[in-house]
């Protein structure tokens, strides 16, 4: 697992602080209950804060499963 993987872990953990490590990679809207328009914003400002980057409305709505974020990451 590349170093922005085991970052992005850290993020996603951070929020949703139930899923264990082997979960996060397959986290979505869809399969993490906690996951609503709040903890989208919180992810986005772990991810920021994190990655020293600064996301644009769009991206943020963007951010839907920890594969999304991945790639949004890599378009960066």
């Amino acid at each position: 697992m590349s170093e922005s993987q085991e970052k992005l872990i850290r993020c996603f953990q951070a929020v949703f602080p139930d899923l264990n490590h082997g979960e996060v990679p397959r986290a979505s809207v869809s399969s993490v209950a906690a996951w609503d328009s709040v903890a989208t914003v919180r992810l986005a400002a772990a991810v920021e804060e994190e990655f020293g980057i600064q996301f644009e409305v769009d991206q943020i709505e963007k951010m839907t499963s920890f594969q999304g974020c991945l790639e949004l990451l890599a378009g960066r």
